[in-house]
């Protein structure tokens, strides 16, 4: 086993399914929680003997994204919550395990903080094409007041092209023949989703959404996170509302009375490894290959692997 493999497996076990900072497992539960929610009100609706179409217009299209601009704007909304609402217990389940191996990929690779801004990236960039070739498509704009978009599909392709962007030779099920590329199953995922739908604008949403993952990795690659100013409203927010994360931010009172210096902190650990260094390393043996790094840089992704920092 290669060292690059070795950290990634460290990785891998840092996350875990109970964990506060899982936002594979986040994004899951927020899933199964609208699907849930929605099953049952339409329960509801079918013991009270009303008809389907009554709970698609009284309920779900408050949730789901109109292609009419003018409905659009009643339910702004929408752009965010479509993203979430899957429908039919086969269609949910599909989803969820695609979003569930996407983001375990995502997460060995070290980039856990970014699944929640490329999911959100690629459902907006999927919702925007999706109005718009509504309009630009004279045959589209005939039925567009019947036009809608509903499910997590543009969000967990944006996820797929995302974790295929960032290591293309990442190796799945590797008892086979020492595993199957990622591009490979990721190609197989999109050709399903696209083949799976008729309708040319979902399709291009969903495309879309795959595009939204690719720009958001070529960013970061280039250092620019677009997903930096999500996590600071998040904790901005959280701070907010709960006064126990604010008093962490104070000052120890031990500081301010034996550590006199001003602004200074008086001792901060600061490890020899950093995590920015560690992925530097790890872009570069995905990009070229492990046969390119130095000595040095094996030597940081060995003592990587054997203990935390």
């Amino acid at each position: 086993m290669g060292e690059s493999e070795r950290f990634l497996d460290r990785k891998i076990q840092q996350i875990r399914l109970g964990d506060d900072n899982n936002a594979m497992m986040a994004l899951i539960t927020i899933n199964a929680i609208v699907f849930i929610s929605l099953s049952l009100i339409q329960v509801i609706y079918f013991i009270s003997q009303s008809s389907a179409s009554a709970f698609q217009y009284e309920i779900l299209r408050w949730f789901i994204l109109p292609a009419k601009a003018s409905t659009l704007a009643v339910m702004p909304w929408t752009v965010l919550s479509y993203m979430f609402v899957n429908t039919g217990v086969i269609f949910t389940l599909v989803n969820m395990l695609w979003l569930w191996a996407f983001g375990s990929i995502l997460q060995s690779l070290g980039s856990n903080d970014k699944i929640f801004p490329i999911y959100i990236y690629g459902g907006l960039v999927g919702a925007i094409l999706f109005v718009a070739v509504n309009y630009l498509v004279p045959s589209l704009k005939n039925n567009i007041e019947y036009s809608w978009l509903f499910g997590s599909n543009a969000a967990v392709i944006a996820l797929a092209i995302a974790a295929t962007t960032l290591a293309p030779q990442y190796r799945m099920f590797r008892m086979i023949n020492g595993g199957i590329p990622l591009w490979v199953l990721t190609l197989i995922f999109v050709i399903i989703d696209v083949a799976g739908n008729p309708s040319m604008s979902h399709q291009l949403a969903h495309l879309g959404g795959g595009l939204a993952g690719f720009l958001f990795i070529a960013s970061y690659k280039r250092g620019h996170d677009l997903g930096a100013w999500m996590h600071t409203c998040y904790f901005w927010f959280m701070n907010l509302i709960n006064p126990d994360k604010k008093a962490k931010n104070k000052p120890l009172l031990r500081n301010k009375i034996f550590y006199n210096t001003g602004d200074r902190s008086p001792f901060v650990r600061t490890p020899v490894v950093t995590q920015q260094r560690i992925d530097q390393i790890l872009d570069k043996i995905s990009q070229k290959g492990i046969s390119h790094i130095t000595e040095e840089e094996k030597e940081i992704l060995k003592r990587a692997g054997e203990s935390d920092f």
